[in-house]
């Protein structure tokens, strides 16, 4: 039986990150609203957990994005499909990922999506030619890296 799964990201500014990443990969970000809503009215949380951004309530340590085609927990606003969850951590992030994403675009539509990815605040780290294999090495605003094909 296939498992369930989101990617969990550590970042410094989860909702930046996820901004970042929504527009790179055309995902949506989840709206907590209701529940953080739902949760302080009940005493569960207290302003300290959350603030508002464009009139909505997200949450000060998380932030997600998700396939613009799953389906989503309408009570949660969480996707339950394809999603990417960035988590507020206190430490920089120090060495090279151990997991990274590929972004496929093909090689005719490559060079214009790195273009695009830089406008959006990532960074090329490098032009990778294999045999077999052509790709560009790039860091999202936290110094993530990723691949561009």
């Amino acid at each position: 039986m296939a498992v369930g799964w989101k990617l969990v990201v550590d970042s410094a500014e989860p909702l930046a990150l996820a901004r970042f990443w929504a527009e790179a990969l055309g995902y949506t970000i989840e709206d907590h609203d209701a529940l953080i809503e739902r949760l302080h009215g009940a005493g569960m949380i207290d302003e300290s957990m959350f603030t508002v951004v464009d009139g909505r309530k997200v949450w000060n340590h998380a932030a997600a994005v998700r396939h613009p085609d799953d389906p989503v927990e309408e009570a949660s606003g969480t996707g339950l499909g394809r999603r990417v969850l960035f988590l507020k951590v206190p430490e920089p992030k120090t060495v090279k990922n151990r997991l990274h994403i590929d972004l496929h675009f093909g090689p005719e539509r490559k060079d214009a999506a790195v273009k695009r990815l830089e406008s959006l605040g990532a960074t090329v780290v490098r032009a990778v030619e294999e045999p077999g294999s052509s790709h560009v090495t790039m860091a999202d605003p936290e110094g993530n890296e990723f691949d561009v094909q």
